[in-house]
């Protein structure tokens, strides 16, 4: 046996010692994905404010990072097909710290398109690895319990999520940069420019060190002992029924699951890359409102224990999904109707900005519960519709401008309408789109 057949194997053949240091790979992997995905609920006020943004421009940070989804996954499941899994992440680690390194010149011209190609680069390598990543764990034991490993790695993703934004603002704010913030109006042209210049050079030494640590961790997986799986072979039971199958789009279940994918992380990141907005709106300032993101981004931890807990010992994975969906659709109308003044963790705010950060639970298990629905019996199909699932991840990309737009038409509060919709069709999948196995004729 090559060494090539003998580092392919089977999930089923892995023993629990390969299988737990595959689950502690694929978590690094998703502390990674949180760190860096993340940290855009600072970076999107940190550019409003450095490049003197509206609230559509400041927008496009999550569009340039999160279209490369829908433009590099199917090219992403070629790449891991031909070199496999190992060599393909290694390639997304060094798109990343590319990406990375081009913020560099992009701070000192204070150019916002040259950040916006940095964002996409990153993107482009985060394409990669999650295309590897998600099916990866999906299929890593049982898919009974798929829901709850997955709940695992949203542990790390999210951990991260928490850690990033605040450590991001540690580095490149001040405890004066709110002063610095209400004085640049009253500037003049070159003192504002000059103003603006230091601030936005500040992103220079933490990307530096961020590329140079996302190119050593392509060195470090690329020689690690994660074992590739064999997304190829197929059950007679799994062959027998995809005998008549010659295209993904043959799997309406993939299909829906793909546009379910895109309304949820849509709607996930509006919950925690607009509340810093929100919260400003409520005359909390930047220094302040910084935390936001972290509460939300907590009460999705608190979701994914509870699915750890529960899943599937006291409920199934797939009415915890219908259960996330219905408390979303609940939570937006609450956001949009409830107000009054509430002091809570020592912030005096709105009420609805509480609602806003309990999305992060209402959110917490839909990704979990819709992957192994739509990976289900895919068999030789399994890779090719990961990378149709992670390309409905540019809903990232889509929503948060509707939402800015909608926030310059009329206010930052009304613009949450946009999630309704988005929790109604998931609704719909939770509760009968997973189970159609045929388009209607």
């Amino acid at each position: 046996m090559d060494k090539t057949t003998a580092a392919t194997l089977d999930a089923r053949s892995l023993t629990q010692r390969d299988t737990v240091i595959s689950i502690l790979i694929i978590g690094l992997l998703f502390f990674i994905f949180g760190f860096v995905s993340w940290v855009n609920a600072i970076l999107i006020p940190y550019f409003k404010i450095a490049c003197e943004l509206t609230n559509f421009q400041s927008y496009l940070v999550t569009f340039a990072f999160y279209i490369s989804y829908f433009l590099m996954s199917v090219p992403s499941s070629y790449l891991l097909k031909k070199v496999g899994f190992k060599k393909g992440m290694m390639a997304g680690f060094w798109a990343m710290s590319i990406g990375a390194f081009i913020f560099v010149p992009a701070a000192y011209t204070r150019t916002y398109e040259i950040f916006l190609i940095g964002l996409f680069t990153i993107g482009t390598g985060l394409s990669i690895l999650q295309s590897a990543a998600n099916p990866y764990i999906t299929i890593l034991g049982p898919i009974e319990r798929a829901a709850q490993r997955i709940s695992i790695m949203g542990i790390f993703n999210k951990g991260a999520g928490i850690l990033a934004p605040i450590l991001f603002a540690a580095v490149v704010l001040k405890a004066t940069d709110t002063d610095l913030f209400k004085a640049l109006g009253t500037m003049s042209n070159a003192e504002r420019n000059a103003a603006l210049d230091e601030l936005i050079r500040r992103v220079i030494p933490p990307y530096i060190a961020v590329g140079t640590i996302l190119f050593s961790l392509g060195l470090m997986v690329r020689y690690s002992p994660l074992p590739e799986i064999n997304t190829e072979q197929e059950s007679v039971e799994v062959a027998t029924a995809n005998s008549d199958k010659t295209s993904i789009f043959q799997f309406p279940h993939l299909i829906l699951g793909a546009i379910g994918i895109f309304l949820h992380v849509g709607t996930q990141v509006i919950a925690i890359d607009t509340i810093i907005g929100y919260a400003n709106s409520m005359h909390i300032n930047l220094m302040e409102a910084k935390v936001f993101p972290s509460y939300t981004l907590f009460a999705t931890i608190c979701g994914y224990i509870l699915g750890i807990i529960c899943i599937p010992k006291f409920i199934r994975q797939v009415n915890a999904l219908r259960i996330c969906t219905l408390l979303g659709t609940v939570l937006t109308l609450l956001i949009i109707y409830t107000n009054g003044p509430v002091v809570f963790l020592n912030h005096e705010a709105d009420i609805s900005i509480w609602f806003v950060v309990l999305l992060g639970l209402a959110n917490s298990l839909v990704w979990a519960g819709t992957w192994p629905l739509a990976l289900e019996g895919l068999g030789r199909f399994t890779k090719l519709g990961a990378s149709v699932m992670i390309m409905g991840l540019c809903g990232n990309a889509i929503l948060p401008l509707f939402y800015g737009y909608f926030a310059d038409l009329y206010n930052v509060r009304l613009a949450y309408w946009v999630l309704f919709p988005c929790y109604l069709y998931l609704v719909f999948y939770a509760f009968y789109g997973h189970r159609i196995r045929r388009w209607a004729v």
